[in-house]
């Protein structure tokens, strides 16, 4: 069968979960984990949970974590390819989740987005079915001209790509015109509801998917606990709700969606059913600590 090959980020997550408020200049009570994640990760395991396609990662990681890291990828099931920075450490993310199970991120990108084009082999294709480039790499200029070529690479070989824009923020910072132009060829997109907004200026989810589906062949906007809308063509083809459940950690969940919804996919899925599948795993990722699953 044919792998999936995500780009993408490996990180360390700092998940501090707190119930009453955060009080300034004094300490709040939480409970503090540090667990394996990154978009681009995230995505690669809840791929390989399917235990259908193989499943690779490329992702550059300082050399303070790489063996952890590495190891839990296997744990897995996911072909670690990770280029060792002699430099920056392991990108860190301290996540800070509230009684409402909603994530506040502060980002040190550490290594992540160093991810150079010497890093990149058109080789890396060989074998591959579909290709997912996490969004957090079109932010920064050296991890961008590595995303490029993979992307021309693959479009070049026919190979499907997707990617999800990742961050408003970073969305925001780097331009929709910029993030839009070097996406052009992807045939999946993979935003949130917020993410579709800033890329259509159009506030209701269902206006800007099917929007964005006018550029882009397939997609599945997702919209946390009420599911995900699949548009292609210019239209909403399918509504998809998701499963009522008991949320504790929002980290991760549409890497969840994300990586069922890929992974169903390339196991011949349709759009409604991958979304399906997507949204089931995302509900999952609410209820565990973190962006992976156990």
């Amino acid at each position: 069968m044919s792998a999936l090959l995500v780009i993408g980020d490996v990180v360390t997550d700092v998940v501090a979960r707190y119930r009453p408020p955060l009080a300034p200049a004094t300490d709040t009570a939480a409970r503090i984990r540090t667990l394996p994640g990154g978009a681009g990760a995230n995505v690669a395991c809840w791929a390989a949970r399917s235990r259908g396609n193989e499943v690779r990662i490329l992702a550059r990681v300082g050399r303070d974590r790489a063996s952890w890291h590495e190891e839990s990828l296997r744990r897995a099931g996911v072909r670690p390819l990770l280029v060792r920075d002699p430099e920056a450490p392991t990108a860190t993310v301290v996540a800070l989740v509230g009684a409402d199970a909603e994530r506040t991120f502060l980002t040190d990108s550490g290594a992540a987005l160093r991810l150079a084009p010497a890093d990149w082999s058109p080789g890396l294709l060989d074998g591959v079915g579909h290709l997912h480039l996490s969004g957090y790499l079109f932010y920064a200029a050296t991890s961008g001209e590595t995303v490029s070529l993979a992307l021309a690479a693959a479009l070049e070989r026919g190979i499907p790509v997707s990617v999800d824009p990742a961050s408003a923020g970073f969305l925001a910072e780097l331009g929709v015109d910029r993030f839009l132009t070097a996406a052009r060829g992807v045939e999946v997109l993979l935003p949130n509801a917020g993410e579709a907004a800033l890329l259509t200026g159009r506030t209701g989810p269902a206006e800007a998917a099917a929007e964005l589906s006018r550029r882009f062949p397939l997609v599945a906007v997702t919209l946390g606990a009420r599911g995900a809308l699949v548009a292609a063509a210019g239209r909403v083809v399918a509504r998809v709700p998701a499963p009522a459940v008991r949320a504790v950690d929002s980290t991760g969940a549409g890497d969840a969606f994300t990586g069922a919804f890929l992974a169903a996919r390339l196991s011949g899925a349709g759009p409604a059913q991958a979304a399906a599948a997507g949204c089931d795993a995302g509900a999952r990722a609410v209820t565990l600590v973190g962006g992976r699953p156990v």
